[in-house]
């Protein structure tokens, strides 16, 4: 909190009246999306205007302890060369939604359990100006988040399904890594290691479970998909993850890949282990 205030009276944000999401709903018209690059007419932004630093500050925060704002600095560090007034405006709304929330922070509960579980997503041409999707994953631990990534794929997605397979694989990556240090941390404690058991990780797009499943097959649907991104058909085969399917609505990783409605918003950001922490101080007043 005390970084975010910062940030705010650096910006002379301090002062905003505060907004309940970080962006706002984009339009499904390419012509009137306000996160569109710079067009010809657009004049660019001046060096008087700190978009770079703003862009630093606020990047800093989502990879630390703010996932609820990573699609949001994902999405307007891509105009960090051209930046004009409409990605301006698109910064100025996520500084009015933290001072709305600057005591909003991850919440780690004394009371919950261990156990390691993932989310994947794709928002497939989450970027139409260039063909690009986006991939977003989310790994938490006792229902809160530890892990999360919002970016642009490198690579264009023919398909939905090939969006979702590129995302899977680098929630996998993620996967391994995060299992092979909480094995390293059990064992250096003298905890008993749980290498055993498979680490679930949701994927709502059900072709691509099913693909997974099988293997890379080279068909007509696939053989334009490099066979490196079936990388997690070998995880599930020596028992590392277990990839399941799960209905969109119940896959936070949703939150990295688009901008929702602020009712949908909210109770994402719930779900990964955000809280207030007058919230927490009033439940902790009810309970005594």
């Amino acid at each position: 909190s005390t970084y975010t205030e910062k940030i705010l009276r650096r910006f002379y944000m301090d002062k905003s009246h505060p907004l309940s999401s970080p962006m706002v709903v984009r339009s499904l018209d390419v012509e009137k999306d306000p996160f569109r690059p710079r067009e010809e007419h657009e004049e660019l932004l001046g060096p008087e205007v700190p978009y770079l630093s703003a862009i630093g500050a606020l990047m800093y925060l989502a990879n630390c302890t703010r996932p609820d704002i990573a699609f949001s600095v994902n999405l307007l560090a891509r105009f960090s060369s051209a930046p004009t007034y409409r990605h301006w405006k698109g910064i100025k709304h996520i500084l009015r939604y933290l001072q709305g929330t600057i005591d909003k922070g991850l919440f780690y509960s004394n009371n919950c359990g261990s156990q390691l579980i993932g989310y994947a997503d794709a928002g497939y041409l989450s970027d139409p100006h260039k063909a690009r999707s986006q991939t977003g994953y989310l790994f938490t631990c006792g229902d809160t988040a530890i892990s999360w990534r919002s970016t642009k794929q490198t690579l264009v997605a023919t398909s939905s399904n090939h969006a979702e397979i590129l995302a899977i694989h680098e929630a996998s990556r993620e996967c391994v890594w995060l299992r092979s240090m909480t094995q390293h941390i059990r064992g250096t404690c003298g905890l008993t290691s749980n290498k055993e058991v498979p680490t679930i990780l949701y994927e709502d797009n059900a072709a691509c479970i099913a693909q997974l499943k099988g293997g890379y097959i080279k068909g007509d649907r696939t053989k334009h998909i490099s066979p490196k991104f079936f990388f997690t058909h070998n995880l599930q085969e020596n028992g590392d993850i277990d990839v399941q399917q799960i209905r969109s609505s119940d896959n936070l990783a949703d939150l990295f890949t688009k901008s929702l409605p602020t009712s949908t918003f909210e109770k994402m950001v719930h779900k990964i282990g955000m809280r207030r922490l007058k919230d927490l101080h009033e439940c902790q007043n009810e309970g005594e």
